[in-house]
């Protein structure tokens, strides 16, 4: 997929943020599977959770951290380092980011413990934030008439890059094992990075703040923007409950009554991957109804979709799977298309701070993602299924509870105009 944009040197694409056609599909393509590949690689540990506490004779429980530190990683990386491509420039960023993210996924490839393999997470969570440099890069380099269109386009590249992540890890590693889960992907980073070195453009930085200001810059940003605190507060609620599912279904399939091994738990993200697939319509109807009504719609659709899973342990084994699937391609739909109108919202409110603008709503995004993961393992542990139910259902009905709470007018004193334009979106 990597090789028409391989083939195509750098300075071969004339690109410039005005281009009257768009860009060039394999820049388009680059840009959407880069997003997925990197993102890919906070996920791939989820089905294959039983297989790694097997091999490394530790219990469940225990290789359940993974996917809390990789979170926990990405979390602190989009604080720390997505800010970067405001400052310096993005193609810089986004190569240095893939030579780091390829090294970390070796890393856990080779590591000869449960030690070893959670610190070689975190850090893997830490640079795969190339994917949060990545969607950016879209928005600036995409004429003002085709933003929502290319942006929509690489976030589908992205939230494929999750689901999808989780079937081919379940299937490598129940037939080659988990370490060469971990080398597939360090190839699949490699390869992205030789791409982006010869088909990007530089970016030039859209601050002078140095280190220390641009952080703090994150702080009033948050300050400033009511849209961006309402929108980052719902999303990382959402996260909670979708976290929570994911880092535990494995384990729960491997338990009686079902007893399903890490291949159907990874095939469960084919079903996410219709929510993924379908979130880009969410775009089109936030053009007619407001990004408001479509950020409202989609948390009720996730609080309906968790709650059905309540009616599990009345159904037959064949029932439990079926409703498993339609609730997973609800949940997930209804999560992709509020993330999707949340960042309408926020990229809007200062185009020379979109990177910041991101960073802070995506820490606050994988705050709730780290959260949910531990809290989905102790309410596992705790309650057994229905306790990870349970979580899942309270936490998107106070996401929808955020999004039906009636924004403040005013309270945006450092930025009054673009707060009451939010206000009349529905932000």
């Amino acid at each position: 997929m990597l090789s028409t944009v391989l083939e195509t040197p750098m300075s071969a694409m004339h690109i410039t943020n005005t281009h009257p056609d768009g860009l060039p599909r394999s820049l388009i393509l680059l840009l959407a599977i880069g997003a997925g590949v990197a993102v890919a690689s906070l996920y791939y540990s989820q089905p294959m959770l039983e297989v790694i506490a097997r091999d490394l004779r530790v219990p469940a429980s225990a290789a359940g951290l993974l996917p809390m530190l990789n979170q926990l990683g990405y979390a602190l990386g989009i604080a720390l380092l997505a800010p970067l491509g405001d400052r310096y420039d993005r193609r810089r960023v986004i190569l240095a980011k893939s030579a780091l993210l390829a090294l970390a996924l070796l890393a856990s490839a080779w590591a000869g413990g449960l030690t070893w393999l959670l610190v070689a997470g975190l850090a893997t969570g830490l640079v795969a934030t190339l994917a949060q440099d990545i969607v950016p890069a879209a928005a600036v380099l995409a004429p003002p008439a085709h933003r929502g269109r290319i942006v929509g386009t690489v976030m589908t590249g992205l939230l494929l890059g999750i689901l999808l992540s989780r079937v081919a890890s379940g299937l490598i590693a129940e037939h080659l094992g988990w370490r060469a889960v971990y080398l597939v992907a360090t190839a699949l980073v490699l390869g992205v990075g030789v791409a982006a070195w010869r088909a990007l453009p530089a970016f030039a930085p859209t601050t002078h703040l140095g280190y220390g200001a641009l952080l703090r810059s994150l702080g009033t940003l948050w300050k400033r923007h009511p849209a961006l605190r309402r929108a980052t507060l719902a999303q990382a609620l959402l996260s909670v409950g979708f976290s929570a599912f994911w880092s535990t279904l494995a384990v729960m399939l491997a338990q009686p009554p079902l007893q399903l091994g890490s291949t159907v738990a990874g095939a469960f993200g084919l079903a996410g991957a219709v929510g993924a697939i379908a979130a880009p319509l969410a775009g089109r109807l936030a053009d007619r109804r407001g990004p408001g009504f479509v950020t409202r719609a989609g948390a009720g659709l996730a609080v309906a979709s968790f709650a059905s899973l309540a009616l599990m342990p009345t159904l037959s084994v064949h029932g439990q799977l079926a409703l498993l699937v339609v609730a997973t391609i609800g949940f997930d739909l209804g999560v992709q298309a509020t993330l999707v109108s949340h960042q309408t919202i926020y990229y809007g409110l200062d185009p020379d701070a979109r990177s910041r603008l991101n960073a802070v709503f995506f820490t606050g995004v994988f705050i709730g993602m780290a959260t949910g993961a531990a809290l989905g393992a102790w309410a596992l542990a705790q309650a057994g299924w229905m306790g990870v139910v349970g979580l899942a259902t309270l936490t998107s009905l106070a996401a929808l509870g955020v999004r039906l709470w009636p924004p403040m007018r005013g309270t945006g004193a450092l930025n009054g105009r673009t707060d009451s334009a939010s206000v009349r979106n529905g932000a």
